[in-house]
């Protein structure tokens, strides 16, 4: 692994428990490789870090947007922990210099990729709550989206959420038959493509396709969007 000290120095935080972030930075593709057990992977740090991150961001934009509604504080949530966000949260963090991958997964960009950024993240902010605790993760949380929760209370957050954007519309209308069908998924298990349409009222509105499922639903949303879904 690359200098986990470095890495420790960029996030400020020090871990006691230097097992939990050498766990949070290994890519499952490396544990395959390898031979190991799948619970050596960041995965199950990952799906504790998501959990804490939408509780942190939620009660910092509550407590940020005293007058905004529900719906516009989900809203403003799912543009903030977006995929897209946390990408660019690891590449300014080098997250991706310091994770172990598998040499396939690594020649093929795994480095760079948005939902491995993104889920390294996630599995950090799972590591240190485990580390450190509830105060420690929550102002590393907030530390990093600084930015973006300024922007939010100002009411100057750029980040779309397409799908809640769509939802909306549709609700207007009183359309409430929307779903996102997964139509193929390509690649090994370390570096798949998934292909999802949306459907209105049982029709095709839009496609997309990303390294996630859930950025292949952002793009069919956003497609629709730009297709313009007032057609229905």
């Amino acid at each position: 692994m690359n200098n986990s000290a470095q890495f420790q120095q960029m996030i400020g935080y020090t871990f006691e428990d230097i097992h939990l972030l050498d766990k949070a930075l290994t890519h499952s593709s490396y544990v395959k490789e390898t031979g190991q057990s799948r619970l050596c992977d960041n995965e199950r740090l990952e799906f504790l870090g998501d959990a804490f991150l939408d509780a942190i961001i939620g009660e910092e934009l509550y407590r940020r947007l005293p007058k905004a509604e529900e719906g516009k504080l989900t809203k403003t949530r799912a543009s903030i922990v977006c995929e897209k966000s946390l990408a660019a949260v690891g590449r300014k963090l080098s997250i991706g210099e310091h994770m172990l991958f598998s040499r396939g997964e690594e020649k093929s960009g795994g480095r760079d990729r948005d939902s491995i950024l993104a889920d390294g993240m996630e599995a950090v902010i799972g590591a240190i709550y485990l580390d450190g605790g509830y105060e420690q993760v929550r102002r590393f949380v907030v530390d990093i989206f600084q930015e973006d929760l300024q922007a939010a209370g100002k009411g100057k957050l750029t980040n779309q959420d397409y799908k809640s954007e769509v939802q909306e519309q549709l609700q207007a209308k009183g359309i409430l038959d929307m779903h996102y069908v997964l139509e193929k998924e390509e690649g090994p298990d370390h570096n798949k493509v998934f292909s999802v349409r949306l459907e209105v009222l049982g029709e095709p509105v839009g496609y997309g396709q990303g390294k996630s499922k859930k950025l292949a639903e952002q793009n069919a949303a956003r497609d629709a969007m730009e297709r313009g879904i007032d057609v229905l």
